[in-house]
């Protein structure tokens, strides 16, 4: 996808983060902006400062847990724009701890966001761009599914996070494969940053009612939490950075979209685990200091 100016972009988790960033580049490019989250205030002022810029937004409140607020996503868009041609299944949100301390409803709420809004935004989206596609002479189509390195590698004390971002990974692959399989007019990414400063280690703000627990925290999950907000807080590649490496991406069809690309090493070590039949790999080794911290908070002794 090359040309942008007047072409549609619908983005979830849209008000803050990774999302936030996607759109101002998309005004600056004179891109028709479809926001969505489930932050009010957030989608609001995101779209003030939107329509400041001079772009034409649609804000628009969205659980993308709910198959029919995302169908609902989609006729609003249709109905104001007429078209889609850019979609960023964005939206996330974060929660550790070990992986049989967490609830039905951490399961529930994270793999509500982080997959099935990913599964939703496909499922909806990507008939209705082949339908555009068919209607509008040269069209061109793009989807970004937002997973992380976490859906690369398998870092403990966080297995439901990285649980969803690994089927975000598996999901966006396939989409990629069958969207050549039927030579549609339309590319894929996944996006896989690591670290990186977008206030997703705050997610449990917009934690809804009916995916709340009773019971508090446990150590592992306190744990889990401090360790995130200390690495992403000190994260050095920006939101906005990512975004630009997401729309040359865009650009140049490529699929996979690394915020940190030194990372891959571990990624590559995890291979080798899995092609030598080894044992996964400590993957601390090179930083046991956070090996120590975890345990430090979980009073392992």
């Amino acid at each position: 996808m090359k040309d942008f100016q007047n072409k549609v972009a619908v983005i979830t988790g849209g008000a803050s983060g990774f999302g936030r960033e996607f759109a101002s580049i998309g005004a600056r490019l004179g891109m028709k902006l479809v926001l969505a989250d489930v932050q009010q205030d957030a989608l609001d002022k995101a779209r003030t400062e939107l329509e400041a810029q001079g772009a034409q937004v649609l804000a628009m409140r969205c659980d993308v847990r709910r198959a029919e607020q995302v169908q609902a996503l989609a006729d609003a868009t249709m109905e104001r724009f007429g078209a889609v041609h850019l979609v960023f299944n964005n939206a996330g949100v974060a929660s550790g701890g070990l992986v049989w301390e967490n609830s039905v409803a951490d399961w529930e709420w994270v793999l509500g966001v982080n997959l099935w809004g990913v599964i939703h935004g496909v499922r909806v989206f990507t008939p209705l761009m082949l339908e555009c596609a068919k209607k509008e002479a040269g069209y061109q189509g793009y989807i970004v599914n937002t997973a992380s390195m976490a859906g690369l590698l398998n870092a403990p004390n966080m297995g439901v996070y990285n649980v969803s971002k690994h089927a975000v990974v598996s999901l966006s692959e396939t989409l990629y494969q069958d969207l050549k399989l039927i030579k549609a007019p339309i590319g894929a990414s996944v996006l896989c940053p690591y670290f990186v400063p977008t206030g997703i280690s705050q997610s449990h703000r917009n934690r809804p009612d009916d995916v709340k627990t009773e019971s508090g925290p446990t150590a592992s999950q306190i744990a889990a939490q401090a360790v995130s907000e200390k690495a992403v807080s000190s994260g050095k590649v920006s939101a906005a950075q990512v975004a630009e490496r997401t729309f040359d991406a865009i650009r140049d069809d490529k699929f996979y979209i690394y915020s940190h690309p030194h990372a891959l090493g571990n990624v590559q070590t995890r291979m080798e685990d899995i092609l030598l039949h080894r044992n996964p790999s400590d993957p601390f080794e090179a930083a046991p200091q956070v090996r120590e911290m975890l345990q430090a908070k979980m009073n392992v002794k």
